[in-house]
């Protein structure tokens, strides 16, 4: 039976876009986390973490993982925080292939900022608050199964390198990404 695929990394590392190539060639469902709250709450996430709190909003988006997980086997891409919430990890690994899309700060917010607002990046320099969170959060992200370098491939390359895991490790058997 396949395990679910998790996708970790920074913002901005590729982790919605992969994620939906992968998908797409293993033929089952992306549970992009963000995404669903943003659907289900009727507003951006930077509003909704505006409103909870970053505490209730990790705890929201550790439940939304945990529902994703009691489904059929899928990819499942949560925000890129929520790596680096105690306990988080160790359960997701537990039942999930865990992998970590791993790009530098500058690039990670180079490309963050062409999408939503993220909350944790806004004020004067988000090129350092980046490198901040990766500081704070790749020891966490280094605990992933696997790795695969998401700063220098484009986004085919690095969702083919995630299909050979998911074929290694993870119990998928698929066409390959085109």
């Amino acid at each position: 039976m396949p395990r679910h695929l998790v996708l970790v990394g920074l913002p901005g590392a590729g982790k919605s876009t992969v994620g939906k190539l992968v998908a797409e060639a293993l033929n089952t469902s992306v549970i992009d986390v963000d995404g669903l709250l943003v659907r289900e709450m009727g507003m951006p996430i930077s509003q909704i973490f505006g409103m909870v709190g970053e505490p209730r909003f990790r705890e929201i988006e550790r439940d939304a993982v945990n529902a994703a997980q009691a489904r059929d086997p899928c990819v499942i891409v949560p925000g890129g925080g929520w790596a680096a919430q105690p306990g988080n990890l160790d359960a997701a690994k537990q039942a999930c292939l865990v992998i970590y899309l791993k790009c530098q700060a500058a690039t990670a917010t180079k490309r963050s900022e062409q999408g939503e607002a993220r909350p944790l990046l806004a004020g004067v320099d988000p090129a350092q608050r980046m490198r901040a969170l990766l500081d704070e959060r790749e020891p966490f992200y280094l605990r992933a199964d696997h790795q695969v370098d998401a700063e220098r491939l484009p986004a085919e390359a690095v969702a083919a390198e995630v299909m050979t895991l998911a074929r290694q490790y993870g119990g998928w058997f698929a066409r390959p990404v085109p």
